[in-house]
Parts: structure tokens; C-alpha cells; sequence
């Protein structure tokens, strides 16, 4: 299985994290692989739809994707090559008029959303280069009279992501921990505890693929949780596995995307 990430051009950047591709060219071998809350919705596009399954449940050529909230097994047979968006945390609502909250662990048809011709154009062309710049285009136009986002919301965002603590964001922001999370649901789609949490873990990744530590309990202390046990806890529950197990055994095709 090959698989690569491509930036989207500058006007993008502040909506969309990152493309990527993914494809593998076996035709009998069954692929088993788990995708990893790291905060962010996204967007598949699919060349063979009849592959790729979720709860032995086929996915649509085209599907939007919300806030997933622990991690997801999924499995694939033969020949398959997707293209995908990985999007900002708040980019729901700006780019498809969606609010964050209907999407939280679901997904929904890409044609039931938009009157659109992007599938047919991703499938008609054969150059990654070609594909990309298709869908450049295609997100240029739907966000070419997109609001600016909520400040606050942004703030927050970058606060947690950086291992903010939710009381320091509701002092700095001086609003109700109530407020707060009526504004997290709307624009990400979690709660900011939960937000945070998957943010707090996605930094405990970050250190275990590049950082060597002395112990499971060094980290877990350098990454604020109580203890070792409260740390490989949230790390099962967002991975699936224990942080051993998965440095021992994941294959990471790119952050968050293991088999």
C-alpha cells in the first residue's frame, strides 16, 4: 500500500491541512487498518468503491466525513486508489454550510450535500498532479464567499493544541464553560474537554514517533496526565492499542491512517 500527502495552494491552507492518496495495487490481499481521531474532519474520494469497507458496509464514491471520537477499523480487498481531503478543525461550516455537530462521528454522500461534478472529474484524470488541481479548483470555488471564523473558537483551537487547559482558555476568553461548548459543538463538532483530550493524545504520538523517553511514565507525566495508567487508558481508547503495541507494530501510512 503507497501513500502520500500534497499541500493544497496558500489561499487553501487556512480550510485544508493537507491532501493525500492512498493505493494499493494487490488484488486478493485483504488490507485491515485503523484511522485515529486527530481533530479534524475530512473527505474521501473513492476509484473503486466496492473495496474499501466500514462495518462490512461499503462507503460511497464520494463521502464527507465529521469529528470522529475514538478510533476506527476498517478493511479493504484488492485493488483500490483514493484521494483524500484532511480538513481544519472548524472547516465544516464555512466550506459546506455545514454545522460541525451533524457530522460527529458520521458521514454523509458528497451528492446528497452539493449539486457537484467533482467525482466524475477525479475519475476521468490520470495524473495525481491533474487530480490535485482538480480539486483546488473545486474548493476555491466553494469558499470563494466563505465568512471569516469565530475568533474565539480559533483561539481556543490553538490553545489547546499547544496543551492549553480548558480553564485557561475559559478564563482568557471570559466566557462560560456552558458558552464554550455550545461554540465547540457548533464549529468543531466535540465538546472542548473532548477536543483537548484529542489533542493532549495526538501530542503523545508526536513525542512516541520522535522522541525517545526513558518511560511510558515520563511521557505520561510530560503530557499532563496523572499517571501511567490514565495515559495507556486514553491511548487504548483513541488507538485501539496500547503505546507499546503501536510503536511495536503500527505501519503508519501517514498521521493517524496505521495498519
Amino acid at each position: 500500500m503507497d501513500a502520500r500527502i500534497i499541500l493544497p495552494v496558500a489561499p487553501l491552507r487556512k480550510y485544508i491541512r493537507f491532501f493525500w492518496l492512498l493505493e494499493n495495487n494487490s488484488a486478493d490481499i485483504i488490507e485491515k487498518f485503523k484511522v485515529i481521531p486527530d481533530g479534524a474532519p475530512g473527505l474521501v474520494f473513492q476509484e473503486n468503491p466496492a473495496v474499501v469497507y466500514k462495518d462490512n458496509q461499503t462507503l460511497p464514491t464520494s463521502f464527507l466525513f465529521g469529528q470522529a471520537t475514538q478510533y476506527l477499523e476498517m478493511s479493504a480487498r484488492g485493488h483500490f486508489r483514493n484521494i483524500g481531503v484532511s480538513f481544519q478543525p472548524t472547516a465544516l461550516q464555512p466550506v459546506f454550510g455545514v454545522a460541525a455537530s451533524e457530522l460527529t462521528q458520521r458521514h454523509i454522500d458528497l451528492n446528497d450535500l452539493l449539486y457537484t461534478s467533482i467525482s466524475e472529474q477525479l475519475m476521468n484524470e490520470s495524473s495525481t498532479t491533474g487530480r490535485i488541481a482538480a480539486l483546488e479548483q473545486f474548493f476555491l470555488r466553494l469558499t470563494a464567499n466563505s465568512k471569516s471564523e469565530d475568533d474565539q473558537v480559533r483561539y481556543a483551537i490553538r490553545q489547546f493544541q499547544q496543551g492549553g487547559e480548558l480553564k485557561q482558555v475559559q478564563t482568557a476568553l471570559q466566557i462560560s464553560e456552558r458558552s464554550l461548548e455550545r461554540m465547540f459543538k457548533k464549529h468543531v463538532g466535540l465538546s472542548p474537554k473532548l477536543y483537548a483530550r484529542i489533542c493532549r493524545f495526538q501530542a503523545t504520538l508526536k513525542a512516541l514517533r520522535t522522541t525517545p523517553v526513558a518511560s511510558l511514565t515520563e511521557l505520561a507525566y510530560l503530557e499532563n496526565y496523572f499517571d501511567q495508567s490514565h495515559f495507556i487508558r486514553d491511548f487504548k481508547f483513541f488507538a485501539g492499542t496500547t503505546p507499546g503495541a503501536f510503536l511495536q507494530d503500527a505501519k503508519e501510512r501517514f498521521p493517524d491512517f496505521s495498519v
